[in-house]
C-alpha cells in the first residue's frame, strides 16, 4: 500500500480494534467483506460474520457470503430475516431500505446479545453516509449500528484498493442491491415476484452476461444490460432465442431488452417524470364549456 492507503487502513483497524467484539452484518459484498476481514484479524474469534437469510437475497450473493467468509477464516453464521412480513416493506415505498434493515439489525442485535459480543457492525462506507437517499443508513443510525468504514472515513474507492491489497477476491466485485429492488416502487414485494427475478438473472449469468439486471413489469421482463453486452444480446438469433426461452421458463410472457441498458436505480426514473398532480381551477362563479 502507498502510504495515504495505509493511513486509511491504520484508521479502520483502530475503530475495528476499539470494539473489543463484533456481530458483522455480512453480505458477501465488497463492503463487508473488507470490514469482515479487518474485524477477523484485529478481534480474531470475537468477531462473527452474520448474513441474512431471505426471499430477497439472490442465491448466488448466498454463495458468495459463503465463499469469502471460508476465504477470511472468518466465524460465519446465516439467521433468517421476515422484511416480507412487514407491510411497510411488502407494499415497496420508496424507504424500503429502512424496513428491510430496521429487521435485519433487530436479529443482529439479537444474536450479538445471544454471543456475548458488544457491538453489530456494517459496510456503510463514507460515501454512502453523505448520500440524500440511504434509508437504510437511517436504520444503521437509529438501531445503534457501527460503521467502521464510514468512521475511519473510507469511500468506495478507497475500500476497493484496499481490500485489493489485502487479497480480497471479489476487491472489484459489483454492487448487487437485493432483488426487491427489480420490482417498481408502489407495487406489492411477493415472493413468487422475486422467485421469477432470481431465475431469470441466473439465467442470463449462465448464458454469459454480466450485471444484468431483470425489472420486473409484471408479465414484462425488463431486462439492463451492460453496453458491452447489448450488441451480443439483440444481434445473434441463436443468443436472442436463448434469452427469449430462459426469462420465459422464469416466469414472464414478455422479454424486452432496455437499449439504455444496465444503470444503478432506473427504478426511481419514474419517480422523476410522474406528471405533476393538477392545479386547482380558479373560482369563476360558473363553468365554461
Amino acid at each position: 500500500m502507498d502510504a495515504p492507503l495505509r493511513d486509511a487502513y491504520d484508521r479502520l483497524r483502530a475503530a475495528v480494534g476499539r470494539l473489543g467484539s463484533a456481530v458483522i452484518g455480512f453480505s458477501g459484498g465488497v463492503d463487508s467483506a473488507l470490514v469482515l476481514k479487518v474485524c477477523h484479524d484485529a478481534l480474531g474469534g470475537r468477531a462473527l460474520a452474520v448474513t441474512g437469510k431471505s426471499s430477497s437475497l439472490a442465491p448466488e450473493e448466498l454463495g458468495d457470503a459463503v465463499r469469502i467468509a471460508r476465504e477470511i477464516g472468518a466465524r460465519h453464521v446465516f439467521i433468517e430475516t421476515e422484511e416480507l412480513a412487514d407491510a411497510g416493506y411488502a407494499q415497496n415505498p420508496v424507504n424500503r431500505c429502512y424496513f428491510c434493515k430496521s429487521e435485519l439489525y433487530r436479529k443482529l442485535r439479537a444474536t450479538a446479545a445471544r454471543e456475548g459480543i458488544a457491538h453489530v457492525v456494517d459496510g456503510i462506507n463514507a460515501d454512502d453516509a453523505v448520500s440524500a437517499d440511504r434509508p437504510g443508513t437511517q436504520a444503521s443510525e437509529r438501531s445503534g449500528v457501527v460503521s467502521p468504514l464510514r468512521e475511519a472515513g473510507l469511500g468506495k474507492a478507497e475500500v476497493r484498493a484496499i481490500a485489493r491489497a489485502l487479497g480480497l477476491s471479489i476487491w472489484d466485485k459489483p454492487a448487487m442491491a437485493c432483488l426487491s429492488s427489480r420490482i417498481p416502487f408502489g407495487e406489492e414485494i411477493t415472493p413468487g415476484k422475486l422467485a421469477a427475478v432470481a431465475a431469470a438473472e441466473g439465467a442470463l449469468r449462465r448464458l454469459g452476461f454480466k450485471g444484468a439486471r431483470v425489472r420486473h413489469h409484471g408479465a414484462i421482463a425488463r431486462i439492463e444490460l451492460r453496453p458491452d453486452e447489448l450488441a451480443r444480446a439483440v444481434a445473434c438469433a441463436e443468443i436472442r432465442g436463448e434469452v427469449v426461452r430462459e426469462v420465459r421458463a422464469a416466469g414472464f410472457t414478455y422479454v424486452a431488452i432496455d437499449l439504455e441498458g444496465y444503470r444503478t436505480g432506473s427504478m426511481h426514473e419514474v419517480l422523476a417524470i410522474r406528471p405533476a398532480p393538477p392545479r386547482a381551477r380558479p373560482a369563476t362563479g360558473g363553468e365554461r364549456s
